[in-house]
Formats: structure tokens, C-alpha cells, sequence
């Protein structure tokens, strides 16, 4: 039991398009909480409206500015013990949102932290986008910069779990770009937009096709899920992928299914493969007979 001495610290998940998603504790949590901070202190009014709650606790906002400002002093309601309540725009605080400051603070200073389960943008688009949900990671935002998102992409070129990513509409059309680039147009994926709420919308399909499906912009909140590298199970040795492509082909498979096969098994760029077939072994490199 948490003793008025230490407080604490309840972060608690928004709706990511209803109201009605909400979670019945966080009713309770918003009339109750000595101090609430909110991301936006009028869409937690309008959220608090749409709940038919009234907020019992000063509220204070708390979001990317003034995070660091603000934590310090949060923390000191906490010590003083009081029960501070943290909610974001939508779904999980800390989860591309603010919140981590005040949580690793918090645990710092031997100050319970807890959580009100409920809606997720990752868990939500993971679950509907056909896509293997066994093992994933979430990769947040992409880089805005051309030059620093392609180096993040190559980084994960191999990566075998299912990719979750969050995205500006704005910017998908070039993210998905990028990430065809950088995975392979083939490459299984699933844009979800605006989940949840009326106009929700979920296009699945290779990156090559989401591609031109953004062509002429996308609307809305965005969410996207990548399928993982498949395992390597080749050597990704340059004799032992001619040597592959060479079999595959010998067996009747035309040359360009032979050199996507073998790409996706070896767990490397198509291209690759397609150079390493098409030129000259470099001097020292041995040749397949």
C-alpha cells in the first residue's frame, strides 16, 4: 500500500479515437488525482467533458517543452505525497510521449509508479495488420532528415521482427519510400490510419504498392507496420549466393525469381544479389564454376 509519504505516480493510457474506448479506472483517476498533468490541458478537458468526469486535481501541463522544467516539480508533489496522475494526447504516456522523464525520476526516488491500462496505437495497428505479431519492435518516428532516415533503415534492413513505426501524414508517402529503398519493394507491410475513429483505414500490401497508394497524400493519424526480415538461412558469402541463384535457375526458376528468392533467404537487398550475378567476380573473390 502507498503511504502519503512517497506517493504516486499513475500513468494512465487516453482513447486514441473514442471516448468510449477509455478505461473505466481512468474515470476513477481523474477525480481523484491530487494533480493531473496533461499533455494538452484542453483535450483533457474535452476528454474529462466527453467522460461525464470532473477532474478533482489542479491541473498542470506537461509536454515536450517544459518537460524538463516541469518534472522537478511533479517530482516534488510525489515526494510531499501526492497522487499524480499523467495522461498524453492519446494512448500510452512515455510511449513516444512525454512521460519517461518523471518515471525514471520517480523511480529514482523509491516513488511507486503504476498504470491504468487501455488504448494503444502500436498494439492496435500490430494486431490488424496481418502482419506477424509473435515478435516486434517499435521504432517511433523516423528521422525527418533524408540522409539520417535512410542510415536508421539500413540499420534495420536485417531486423526479423515485425516493425512498428509512427508517422506524419505528411511524410508518409517519402517514409514509404524510404522504406522500400532500404527493405525491398516486396517487402510486406500495412498503413493504418486513423484508428479507431470514423474514417479508420487500413491498406496492406508490399511497400512497393503502399508506395503508390500515398502518392496522392495520406490523411489523418499514421501508423506503420513493416513484416521482419526473413532469417537468414543462406551464407551470405558472394560464392555461395551465385552459387544459389546458379541452382535455382539450373532447377527452371527464371533468373529474376531466382535472385529475389534468394535475397529474401540470405536476408539481403535484391540488388546485392543482382550485382553479385551480373558482374565479374573482385580480384581474390572465388567464382562459382
Amino acid at each position: 500500500m502507498t503511504s502519503r509519504e512517497t506517493g504516486l505516480l499513475v500513468l494512465a493510457a487516453t482513447p486514441i479515437g473514442r471516448a468510449a474506448d477509455a478505461a473505466p479506472r481512468l474515470r476513477e483517476e481523474l477525480a481523484g488525482a491530487d494533480v493531473v498533468a496533461a499533455e494538452d490541458t484542453r483535450r483533457l478537458r474535452r476528454l474529462a467533458a466527453d467522460l461525464e468526469v470532473e477532474v478533482g486535481g489542479r491541473i498542470v501541463s506537461y509536454f515536450e517543452g517544459n518537460e524538463a522544467s516541469r518534472t522537478p516539480v511533479l517530482l516534488e508533489a510525489l515526494l510531499a505525497g501526492e497522487r499524480v496522475l499523467l495522461v498524453t494526447d492519446a494512448g500510452m504516456p512515455s510511449v513516444s510521449d512525454p512521460g519517461y522523464r518523471l518515471v525514471a525520476a520517480a523511480v529514482e526516488h523509491d516513488v511507486r509508479v503504476t498504470a491504468v491500462p487501455g488504448p494503444s496505437a502500436v498494439l492496435t495497428a500490430l494486431a490488424v495488420s496481418g502482419l506477424p505479431v509473435d515478435r516486434f519492435c517499435f521504432e517511433g518516428f523516423l528521422p525527418r532528415k533524408p540522409g539520417e532516415r535512410a542510415r536508421r533503415l539500413a540499420a534495420l534492413a536485417a531486423e526479423e521482427r515485425t516493425m512498428v513505426f509512427f508517422e506524419a501524414p505528411h511524410r508518409t508517402a517519402a517514409a514509404l519510400a524510404a522504406l522500400a529503398e532500404a527493405f525491398d519493394a516486396d517487402r510486406p507491410a500495412a498503413v493504418c490510419r486513423e484508428l479507431t475513429k470514423t474514417h479508420e483505414e487500413v491498406v496492406r500490401g508490399p511497400l512497393g504498392d503502399l508506395v503508390a497508394w500515398a502518392a496522392d497524400g495520406v490523411r489523418g493519424e499514421v501508423t506503420l507496420v513493416v513484416a521482419g526480415a526473413a532469417p537468414r538461412v543462406l551464407d551470405d558469402d558472394p560464392d555461395a549466393l551465385r552459387a544459389a541463384v546458379a541452382e535455382l535457375e539450373a532447377g527452371g526458376t527464371p533468373r529474376k525469381q531466382a535472385i529475389a528468392d534468394v535475397a529474401r533467404l540470405a536476408g539481403v537487398p535484391k540488388r546485392e544479389v543482382y550485382d553479385l550475378v551480373h558482374r565479374a567476380p573482385a580480384p581474390g573473390e572465388r567464382s562459382t564454376p
